[in-house]
């Protein structure tokens, strides 16, 4: 049974959405603060914890600190987010600190589920272990193991980044379309958002490139989407 860690301060919010994820089976831990989740992830009950949900309005430290705070403790725990407003810069700023996906509140039951089982999906090991192990240019990708090193040096990624590498390097040269990678590696074939897509690109140039703004390994075919390079 999956454990889900709320992260929520409006108490009837809290309440509802907790009610919800718990009649789909899941387990529930719930924070109404930043401090208190960051506690929560650090104590004995962290262990069990499989994806976070994120409220970014919180009181004392916001959550786009928690969502920062989280991503220096583990870069594989899946952190979906929560706005109150489609607002484009609190969106960019959250998947920047390392969300995996958002939803605008108020959220339908439905969607929330929905995007919770997607992260989940990309937590769990891929199947695209088309070969054992690809050197590409000095960056390794160990398909079997889920593991990328680079001149020898580990680079942890989380789930989301380790599947859109994967996804783009599976076919060197070949342009994904933002929609393709959306529904490949989110699994959203609706309601999809690009910003996700750039996100998390810039997330894994900052991580793979030498000079991020100068990008050797996911290129950027203007217009089209990205590919893996070199060529």
């Amino acid at each position: 049974m999956p454990h889900v860690l709320l992260i929520e301060d409006d108490a009837s919010v809290r309440d509802g959405m907790e009610l919800v994820l718990r009649r789909h089976g899941y387990d529930v831990d719930t924070a109404a603060t930043g401090e208190e989740a960051l506690a929560l992830l650090d104590g004995p009950a962290g262990g069990k914890v499989e994806l976070a949900v994120l409220d970014l309005m919180l009181p004392g430290m916001d959550g786009f600190e928690v969502c920062r705070r989280i991503r220096a403790r583990t870069a594989v725990l899946p952190v979906i987010m929560l706005t109150a407003r489609g607002d484009d810069h609190d969106i960019v700023t959250g998947l920047e600190a390392g969300a995996d996906d958002y939803v605008v509140k108020p959220v339908t039951a439905p969607v929330l589920e929905a995007r919770i089982r997607a992260a989940l999906r990309r937590a769990e090991p891929s199947g695209q272990a088309r070969s054992a192990e690809a050197d590409l240019a000095g960056l390794v990708i160990d398909r079997a193991g889920l593991t990328v090193t680079k001149q020898g040096v580990t680079i942890p990624l989380p789930p989301t980044e380790l599947r859109l590498l994967l996804e783009l390097s599976a076919s060197p040269g070949r342009v994904l379309s933002r929609e393709q990678l959306l529904e490949s590696v989110w699994d959203h074939t609706f309601l999809g958002d690009s910003r996700l897509v750039d996100a998390a690109v810039g997330r894994l140039r900052a991580k793979l490139e030498d000079v991020p703004a100068r990008p050797r390994y996911v290129q950027t075919v203007r217009g089209f989407g990205y590919r893996f390079g070199p060529l």
